[in-house]
């Protein structure tokens, strides 16, 4: 896995050994920035469940302001942290070692607001749900702020969440992968 453009273009990323993290394949990945590009410079992204940060390290590559990172695997966030320095975005990032919940009440509590949030939980759990209505209730999302989810069931995932205050506006497939673009 590789940073595909920007400043840290080519650079490879360290990743987990192992299944309990799925990285967001090179040919998912494109096109989503491709999708976002115009809305990254000078943004701040939440790249929540990061896995290895590749969401958030790209996104900071091709001009985002600030990537936080949430992980609670201590693997993973030790990957994160690897990542992070081999990309050199250290002045650029926050990783937040921890579940979900605590890291969303810390951006609250710092005042932070996002402008895109990456949510790319396990699948066929119901972490979807629980962590877009808490993004929503904690308020921590910028005007015009966009959510991108990937998952493998976007028939399911938009039956759980039709009862939560987004809107999906794109939904795009790659292979068994789906992304669905929301906004508040």
């Amino acid at each position: 896995m590789r940073i595909i453009s920007g400043t840290a273009r080519g650079t490879k990323l360290f990743t987990l050994d192992g299944t309990n993290t799925r990285p967001t394949l090179d040919r998912v990945k494109e096109p989503l920035f491709n999708i976002l590009n115009f809305r990254l410079q000078d943004a701040i992204v939440l790249d929540l469940f990061a896995g290895s940060g590749a969401l958030g390290l790209e996104a900071i590559s091709r001009g985002a302001t600030k990537a936080i990172f949430c992980e609670h695997d201590r693997n993973a966030a030790n990957i994160i942290e690897k990542n992070i320095e081999k990309t050199r975005f250290k002045d650029e990032s926050l990783l937040i070692k921890g579940e979900f919940e605590v890291a969303l009440k810390q951006i609250k509590k710092d005042g932070t607001k996002v402008d895109i949030v990456f949510l790319d939980p396990p699948y066929k759990t119901d972490l979807i749900y629980k962590s877009i209505k808490l993004i929503i209730d904690l308020e921590i999302l910028n005007e015009d702020a966009i959510i991108v989810l990937e998952t493998d069931d976007p028939v399911r995932i938009q039956d759980e969440i039709k009862d939560l205050s987004v809107k999906i506006f794109d939904i795009r497939k790659y292979g068994r992968v789906s992304l669905l673009f929301m906004q508040q």
